[in-house]
């Protein structure tokens, strides 16, 4: 595996952009089921009720992706707030967002300080964060 940097730290799963795209599809089929059952009264049920079934199915595939990555950066969150608390004394900034602070992890400890000091003062974007980085650290971890 090559060594983790902003060029390659994000992390794709082919598998759930695949069930996405195919759910997707899926929901436009059965919209146009729907359209070309509006006049035949003897379909128009299942076609609703398959158009309900497919975005229910969406909704739910987008959710479990959702809400592992949610508390995922909840244990980021924390993780490195204490991690500032060792190396500076003193907790986190609160104006950092959950995005800048799930961004800072990226950066190696005689950076972070200065870095998320920076990030707080200057409302870096987290793109911003990540590109300041100057020595990485890597997180193999991440969902």
């Amino acid at each position: 595996m090559p060594t983790q940097d902003y060029s390659n730290h994000t992390r794709r799963v082919p598998l759930f952009l695949t069930v996405f795209f195919v759910l997707f599809l899926t929901v436009i089929g059965s919209l146009v089921n729907l359209y070309n059952s509006l006049g035949d009264h003897q379909r128009l049920y299942s076609a609703a009720l398959i158009v309900v079934l497919s975005v229910c199915m969406l909704v739910v595939t987008l959710q479990s992706r959702t809400f592992p990555l949610k508390a995922q950066d909840r244990a980021i969150r924390a993780e490195e707030n204490l991690r500032h608390f060792v190396l500076a004394g003193k907790l986190l900034d609160p104006r950092l967002s959950p995005l800048q602070i799930v961004a800072l992890r990226f950066a190696s400890d005689g950076e972070f300080v200065a870095l998320a000091a920076r990030a707080a003062n200057e409302n870096l974007q987290p793109k911003l964060i990540k590109q300041a980085v100057k020595t990485w650290r890597a997180d193999e971890y991440r969902v």
